[in-house]
């Protein structure tokens, strides 16, 4: 991991809106000689008096060249948290943004496997591989609850064709698959196991895809999980 001094920009809120029905976009100003690499993610704070010791980790969307930061957060409504709070944010309302810290870096062409909201750090790895035109072979396959919460389905159709692959769990489409991504699931999809692996979603996910993956013969050290 990349060490950073422990500074505080404060950024305003420039444009927002929600890209699923839970799924809301961030579009906020640029501190001056701000850099990161596609994946990496930085803490937030909301500038309030009341949510100051409230800080959480998100990946930026966007990629470093834009005059702005970007970043596509879930809004999780059932409860008084972070998110919550950020559902109710406009234009012109402040973040605090800290450290620039690790997460997932791209280290060559391969399979991108993602549970809902833990494809956020794949976003800005795709737009970058779009952009430099090295979208190449890689694949994603995308496990959702339902078709509603696929996040940038557009965008990712565009960009990956009949190489973004979907699956829901709790809806039967003639569109989607409707199946786990489990060791049977895997062996189907993909037929080279010695490509880069690139794993994000709930800890249980990533653990449960990990040892499958490793039993049907991925090399360990090219699973690529999020780093601390």
């Amino acid at each position: 991991m990349e060490e950073y001094p422990n500074e505080e920009h404060i950024v305003k809120i420039l444009d927002t809106e929600y890209v699923t029905h839970n799924v809301r976009r961030f579009k906020v100003s640029k501190p001056e000689s701000y850099k990161y690499k596609p994946g990496q993610a930085t803490d937030v704070v909301i500038n309030l008096p009341e949510w100051k010791e409230e800080r959480r980790p998100f990946t930026f969307t966007s990629l470093n060249e834009w005059d702005h930061l970007e970043f596509t957060i879930k809004i999780y409504s059932d409860h008084n948290g972070v998110t919550n709070k950020l559902g109710t944010l406009q234009v012109g309302d402040e973040l605090i943004l800290h450290d620039i810290w690790g997460a997932i870096h791209y280290k060559g062409e391969g399979t991108f496997i993602a549970g809902g909201a833990g494809v956020t750090p794949f976003i800005a790895i795709f737009r970058q591989l779009q952009k430099d035109g090295k979208i190449g072979n890689n694949k994603l396959i995308f496990s959702n609850r339902t078709s509603k919460d696929i996040i940038l389905k557009d965008e990712f159709e565009k960009m990956l064709g009949t190489n973004f692959i979907n699956t829901l769990t709790d809806e039967k489409s003639e569109k989607y698959d409707n199946r786990r991504i489990n060791e049977s699931y895997l062996k189907e999809k993909i037929k080279d196991f010695s490509q880069y692996f690139y794993i994000c979603g709930p800890d249980a996910m990533i653990e449960s895809i990990k040892s499958e993956l490793l039993n049907i013969g991925a090399n360990e050290d090219k699973i690529v999980i999020e780093q601390f």
